[in-house]
């Protein structure tokens, strides 16, 4: 077996599955503001950001699982993810709009940063999950740098308003980690859950 669902809408988590020889299947959750979220993503009062990231993840493979069952789909594994960046302990997820995304990057122009990725695999019986962490060195960024980059609209949806496999990259003095797992789904720790599904990978 080497197809899965997948909860996301990241087309670089589908992507990076699709490079891993996994074929998906999108089990898309509700994100609607007329009707109720599937996931509420605010953090809990004073919550550690490991324990969010990992929270998120489980809860939306969780979810997604349910999805899968109520609208009669055949059963297979699913899978859910959640990225962060994390600066002095405090979370950044995707910014709200370009001034959020402008404050996320001069806080972050010229200092080291954490990016955390936890997935989590299930299939509707046992649920398993492991969280990569990877640390990100940013380059001093000029005011018409980052003005410029959010004029191309690509930190819009990306946690830490930047995308390492993109324009973002030219800012990135070093990584200690993950390349994938900054990317969104890191492609070791992914590949030893869906093997416990017996999920083939390659």
């Amino acid at each position: 077996m080497n197809e899965i669902y997948l909860a996301s809408r990241s087309p670089r988590r589908l992507e990076l599955l699709q490079q891993m020889g996994v074929a998906c299947k999108t089990v898309l959750l509700r994100e609607e503001t007329s009707r109720s979220r599937d996931v509420d993503e605010s953090p809990l009062a004073s919550e550690n950001p490991f324990i969010y990231v990992e929270r998120m993840a489980k809860m939306k493979a969780e979810i997604g699982s349910l999805r899968a069952k109520q609208r009669a789909l055949p059963k297979m594994p699913l899978l859910g993810a959640d990225t962060i960046v994390v600066f002095n302990g405090t979370i950044f997820g995707k910014p709200t709009d370009p001034a959020d995304a402008r404050r996320m990057l001069k806080l972050l122009s010229g200092t080291t940063h954490e990016v955390l990725t936890a997935v989590a695999v299930t299939d509707g019986t046992q649920l398993l999950h492991d969280t990569c962490v990877s640390r990100v060195r940013f380059r001093d960024i000029t005011e018409a740098e980052i003005n410029g980059y959010i004029n191309t609209s690509e930190p819009m949806g990306k946690a830490g308003a930047y995308a390492i496999q993109g324009l973002g990259a030219m800012f990135i003095e070093r990584l200690e980690g993950s390349y994938s797992g900054v990317m969104g789904l890191p492609i070791f720790e992914t590949s030893m859950l869906l093997s416990r599904f017996g999920v083939c990978v390659l």
